[in-house]
């Protein structure tokens, strides 16, 4: 490749897919020899799944020098995309019969994504004042998982991510405060050396990789025997099938509540082979209508009254009404259950939304007239009107009273 100008940045080189993965190796070789013991986070999607595939790949080939012990740690928050969760199912058997080590981590029963919310009443999170999902059902349980090889290994970890450059601006701000942390710069790789301490270091050898040569990797080079016959075409329909770099989508869960739109899944739903999955749509509309407040209760106010305590919002929506949970509850089941109708009949995956211990779990939790912390569920609904209570405790009584007939 030729030589490109830069207003700001001189002059500099592109760089090519084998220049990718020369330096992956490097940074991997470079790193790597300070532990003994590496495990990787690997999520199933695109960037983890790339490089994943791409270590074990440098490894067989003696590219990169083997660990003492390497253990991957599958991320499974049990809403993963349907494709995706296929591909994953696939890898973890060929990772299997290499001999490589693989731990499924699961968020403990309560605390998985539906249980939680049905179960408990929590609301499903926003982006806005309740993002509670990401770090319970995959960053909690990696953590834990992690806190138990460290105490297996008797010694710090090396964990390896699947972070690129360019996923986020968030992402790379801190990319750019952090790479340069011990001498590594990011053609190196990410690599953060933690206390001695701590449980792990962590290393992304694909920092550097464009998303081409992602795509490049996953769809061209992976499958073929010479770099490990992996199967990983099927990332490429739950991201958009041969227009996936164009489409640009990003995945995450089922119904996303933290997506404005579902890219990924509205683009499954197109593919050939893939139409069934299409009542999944509907589960984006479930959690919309459990945070509106004809489906919640709240804070009347009035105990930080008592208490003598100011709030900066006494009056805050809260969970979720135990009929509504169960009606949510009825409407997925309603969901998987068209959903798997349509697998049986063409002969393809079903999907797996709710299990049966998740499900009784959830009823039981209902039963028992479960709330979460300092909620008793004898609240008023959201939706009735109630004298206002300030942040300092004054209140604005009502001017009119249902008895009066104006808010009928």
């Amino acid at each position: 490749m030729g030589l490109q100008n830069h207003l700001f940045e001189g002059v500099s080189r592109r760089l090519n897919m084998r220049d990718s993965i020369e330096m992956t190796a490097n940074s991997l070789n470079a790193y790597g020899e300070l532990h003994k013991h590496w495990s990787v986070a690997w999520s199933g999607g695109k960037d983890s799944t790339a490089t994943l595939t791409v270590l074990i790949w440098m490894l067989d080939a003696g590219l990169v020098k083997r660990p003492e012990t390497l253990t991957v740690l599958f991320a499974d928050t049990r809403m993963e995309l349907t494709p995706l969760m296929a591909a994953a199912q696939d890898i973890i058997s060929d990772l299997r019969e290499r001999g490589i080590e693989v731990r499924t981590v699961m968020a403990p029963l309560d605390k998985r994504f539906l249980v939680y919310i049905l179960g408990r009443g929590i609301p499903p999170p926003n982006n806005n004042t309740l993002r509670w999902c990401t770090r319970q059902i995959k960053v909690d349980p990696m953590t834990a998982e992690l806190r138990s090889l460290y105490a297996e290994r008797g010694e710090k970890i090396l964990t390896i991510t699947g972070v690129r450059q360019g996923e986020s601006a968030v992402r790379d701000k801190r990319i750019l405060m952090s790479c340069g942390k011990n001498g590594a710069e990011c053609g190196q790789g990410w690599y953060q050396e933690t206390l001695p301490g701590n449980l792990t270091d962590t290393l992304a050898p694909l920092l550097h990789w464009r998303v081409c040569h992602v795509w490049e990797w996953l769809r061209t080079w992976a499958p073929k025997s010479k770099f490990g016959d992996w199967s990983t075409k099927l990332l490429a329909e739950a991201y958009g099938g041969d227009e996936a770099e164009e489409v640009n989508a990003r995945t995450g869960c089922m119904g996303c509540p933290l997506a404005s739109k579902d890219t990924a899944l509205e683009n499954i739903v197109t593919r050939p082979g893939w139409e069934y999955l299409k009542p999944l749509l509907g589960l984006k509309p479930i959690y919309r209508w459990l945070r509106e407040p004809s489906q919640r209760i709240r804070k009347a106010g009035l105990e930080k009254l008592k208490s003598g305590k100011n709030s900066k919002n006494p009056q805050r929506m809260g969970p979720i009404t135990l009929e509504a949970r169960l009606e949510a509850l009825e409407r997925i089941l309603a969901i998987q259950a068209e959903v798997n109708r349509g697998a049986d009949a063409a002969g393809r995956k079903r999907v797996d939304i709710l299990n049966a211990e998740e499900e009784a779990r959830i009823r039981e939790l209902i039963a028992l007239n479960t709330w979460p912390q300092r909620w008793t569920g004898e609240e008023p609904l959201a939706t009735e009107v109630l004298p206002t209570v300030y942040a300092d405790g004054t209140v604005q009584p009502l001017l009119f009273h249902a008895d009066d007939g104006y808010l009928s």
